[in-house]
């Protein structure tokens, strides 16, 4: 039986109470019983969590009633096990290492395109206004390897910090092209997008919630194999169910 529901979610948000904001945190999610990891920096949130459904929302319920978090949506999806062996909330430098202090998503976002919208380019093959669309994977290598879209470009970055280089390197690949961004669930387009922007490419957009959002509002059309996630499940599919070994 399915019955331990996951949950991500991300907030780019200033907390200069990181610190404070660990401590309250893994409190709750020990007194509920969840495991998972909470990342805090200057810069946000980062969450992934694991558990009996009810606990899980009353977490995020205590986290919304906190003003700055108040909008925050988590994806979920159910799995028979738990996919964690442990509670950690740490505070970083970055929820998501770039290493490009200047990008700074809180202070402004670049444009989002919903999955329903990617999946008519796609379909399509072509934007609104004509232009080809490419699909650009901002994941790790090993990621890519369990699945990506069809034709996405895959720059092969081994970690994130790698990426502002590889986009100066193919930027004269991507002019005259409508570009879509895509991670996991989103963050990491975050900051991409933005990037990509101020180097000078127009036409860029972030995957509104990434491939979890466009498994569950399209069912993964446009998409081949499964979306690798960092717990002991290793992998979802369309559906956002385990993959099985």
């Amino acid at each position: 039986m399915n019955d331990i529901l996951n949950i991500s979610a991300y907030k780019f948000i200033p907390l200069p109470d990181a610190s404070e904001l660990r401590a309250l945190l893994l409190a709750r999610a020990l007194e509920l019983d969840l495991k998972g990891t909470v990342l805090l920096a200057e810069e946000g949130i980062n969450l992934f969590l694991a558990g009996p459904g009810e606990a899980v929302r009353a977490f995020v319920a205590q986290l919304q009633a906190d003003a700055r978090f108040a909008d925050l949506v988590p994806k979920e999806s159910w799995s028979a096990h738990q996919p964690f062996r442990k509670m950690l909330v740490k505070v970083k430098h970055e929820i998501i290492r770039m290493n490009h202090p200047t990008i700074r998503p809180a202070e402004g976002r670049a444009p989002a395109v919903p999955a329903t919208t990617v999946k008519r380019w796609l379909d399509q093959g072509h934007d609104d206004e004509g232009r080809p669309v490419v699909t650009l994977d901002t994941r790790n290598d090993f990621e890519v390897d369990q699945g990506t879209f069809d034709q996405a470009i895959d720059w092969r970055i081994t970690k994130f910090s790698e990426f502002p280089q590889a986009v100066l390197d193919h930027k004269a690949e991507l002019e005259g092209k409508t570009v879509v961004s895509f991670c996991t669930g989103g963050i990491r387009c975050e900051k991409a997008a933005i990037f990509m922007r101020e180097a000078g490419l127009e036409h860029v957009y972030q995957l509104e919630g990434g491939i979890l959002k466009y498994f569950e509002e399209t069912g993964g059309a446009h998409y081949h194999g499964n979306c690798f996630v960092f717990d002991e499940r290793r992998g979802v599919d369309a559906e956002l169910a385990a993959v099985k070994d």
